[in-house]
């Protein structure tokens, strides 16, 4: 344990005993929120890309519950804290005794502030480690033009506790205002009220006037330009990507109005989108205000868009409703899946919802034999724990939405979409459990019609593995003629010239490419990418698709692989790849010498889960 400052033997004891025996609701936070929440966050930092530090303070304003409490407990990993200061009666800051308790891997170090009183206010002073593990620190050569450095950060799960002291839970909303001074020639952005105009002079400023958890705080800095795309939406990039980003994204505020058509007024003002350099770990990140978002989902042909509609749908569920701890994810990912497919039908028409759907029922159920079936449950009855120890987080996004569907079969789509609406609009801004919107299911829609879903089912669906067998399937007349069309192929009965792939969308070859996986030879998927390009598609969910099912039949891809691998650290492409190479005895060395020169490209996060794999 780490000590800070001299404290008495009393203040130690009463700290330790305080914070390490008190039960907590959402185990993967120290902090004592039943004592006193954070109402209001400040920060003010300094950017320094030679040393990859963020450096200053933040100053937390709060709400104290337990009126005899007298510590402060906040999340903290790798910071290092240099004072903590607390706000007087008077109006004067004075120092505060504090102390971090042992490091743990997974959840860093309790900072435990000690009190005379119950402050206001308390400003702790610190700077980032290099390793942050919620920040990337990318050299010039890193980005597009290559010469500017670009840092961005990804505070999901927990790691907003590795870039400011804070109370790291989805269980406590904050608004948050903060002055970031960086490099001149860089801008910033932040999850906040992003000012097109902003010069930077004197500090880049920003401010969230909505109250939201700690892991929608986010921040960029790089040369990053802007372009407006509608009246309440612009995109944000690097400046060789601004235009193309511009026009795959020009159907925002279309997405924007359908969605509030389905589920009430969008409340948080704008929805920009911030497009982030390749190594942006996952597709999207729904930061308020300012959604991240990878360049893998530029196609040029707007084929991949739906990913901006799930973020967009994260301004209802997640952001405006959230999941009171993680072991609640599926109240986040679930509802989410489900906003977007009905976002998807209200542009682009019922006949690509369908296919997406069904896509993503597909995939979901291809995923169950490789997931243990304890975890494949989207809730638990047990302790509240970490989500990863007993579900399997990839199958709680379509397991989600399929639950939702199903009722929405039941009730009819205007009841659903009204009782769907309420769920927001009463809950709004604020965190929830499972439980929480089960007791509103059947106060709302249940107890007034239990022939929509008995309570066996009911269960079966969220404490259950798979999905239960009276599930209807999404079924798209397109795919299934698709489907008569890859089967002769298959078998040889088929020319590969004669498939009808020049006028299939993406999500037809998503499809065709997901059920040939396994199946089809080395000469087949030669023949494919001769005829159809796949290889060198531009469309990165095809390209992902060919190259896995060429590493499983044989056929030597290495030259677009290596480049594709190189360029995109998106965790959902390279992890699935390097895993199924490293299952081919001739590939795996291969692998290794691709990795050791595409790892230092990656995000932090992709990195662990790439080594994972090279370890087994």
């Amino acid at each position: 344990m780490q000590i800070k400052k001299t404290l008495s033997a009393f203040v130690l004891s009463a700290l330790m005993s305080l914070g390490v025996s008190a039960a907590h609701a959402d185990p993967l936070s120290y902090a004592r929120y039943d004592q006193v929440r954070t109402s209001d966050l400040y920060l003010d930092l300094k950017a320094d890309f030679g040393r990859k530090t963020l450096s200053g303070y933040a100053e937390l304003t709060l709400n104290w519950i337990d009126k005899t409490s007298r510590t402060l407990v906040l999340d903290t990993k790798e910071l290092n804290i240099s004072r903590v200061q607390i706000l007087n009666p008077n109006g004067r800051w004075t120092s505060a005794s504090y102390m971090l308790d042992k490091f743990d891997l997974q959840k860093g170090r309790a900072l435990r502030i000690a009190l005379p009183f119950q402050p206001q206010k308390v400003r702790v002073y610190y700077r980032t480690a290099p390793s942050a593990a919620a920040l990337q620190w990318m050299s010039p050569a890193q980005t597009m033009s290559g010469k500017r450095p670009f840092m961005f950060s990804q505070s999901q799960d927990i790691n907003a506790r590795s870039w400011a002291p804070v109370q790291d839970t989805p269980a406590v909303r904050f608004t948050y205002s903060a002055r970031i001074d960086a490099p001149a020639g860089l801008r910033v952005v932040m999850s906040a009220d992003n000012d097109l105009n902003a010069t930077g002079k004197g500090g880049w400023k920003f401010r969230m006037p909505q109250p939201i958890p700690s892991y929608l705080l986010a921040i960029a800095i790089g040369e990053i330009d802007v372009r407006k795309v509608g009246p309440r939406s612009a995109v944000y990039a690097e400046p060789a990507r601004i235009d193309a980003a511009a026009r795959e994204l020009e159907d925002t505020e279309k997405m924007i109005e359908a969605a509030e058509s389905l589920y009430g007024p969008y409340r948080w003002e704008r929805y920009d989108m911030l497009v982030l350099p390749p190594s942006f770990p996952i597709g999207g990140m729904e930061n308020p205000r300012l959604t991240f978002v990878t360049p893998t989902m530029i196609a040029g042909d707007k084929s991949l868009v739906d990913l901006i509609a799930h973020e967009l749908a994260h301004s209802w569920s997640g952001n405006l409703v959230t999941n009171a701890s993680w072991k609640y994810m599926w109240l986040n990912e679930g509802f989410t899946t489900y906003v977007t497919t009905r976002i998807v039908e209200k542009i682009y028409g019922p006949e690509i919802a369908e296919m997406n759907l069904q896509v993503e029922q597909e995939e979901a159920l291809a995923s169950l034999p490789a997931i243990p079936p304890a975890r494949q449950a989207l809730a638990t009855r047990g302790p509240d724990v970490d989500p990863s120890a007993y579900s399997d987080l990839g199958l709680i996004y379509p397991k989600g939405a399929w639950f939702l569907r199903t009722l929405e079969q039941r009730a009819g789509r205007e009841a659903f979409d009204t009782f769907l609406r309420g769920w927001f609009d009463s809950h709004a801004f604020k965190s929830a459990t499972t439980d929480e919107f089960v007791d509103y299911l059947k106060k709302n829609l249940l107890d007034a019609h239990p022939e929509y879903m008995a309570q066996v089912e009911l269960d079966e669906w969220l404490y259950g593995a798979g999905i239960p067998a009276n599930a209807v399937r999404a079924a798209s007349p397109r795919l299934a003629a698709l489907d008569e069309q890859r089967t002769k192929w298959l078998h040889g009965e088929l020319p590969t010239a004669d498939l009808n792939g020049k006028s299939w969308v993406a999500l037809e070859w998503m499809h065709f490419l997901n059920d040939i996986n396994g199946k089809a030879t080395a000469a087949q998927l030669k023949d494919l990418d001769q005829t159809f390009g796949l290889a060198t598609s531009g469309n990165n969910e095809i390209a992902f698709r060919f190259y896995l099912a060429s590493i499983n039949a044989g056929y030597d891809v290495r030259a677009p692989l290596e480049k594709f691998l190189m360029s995109v650290g998106r965790q959902k492409f390279v992890v699935p790849l390097y895993t199924a190479l490293l299952k081919q005895p001739a590939q795996a060395a291969w692998a290794r010498s691709v990795y050791a020169k595409a790892r230092d490209h990656y995000h932090p996060v992709t990195q662990a889960s790439v080594d994972k794999q090279f370890k087994k």
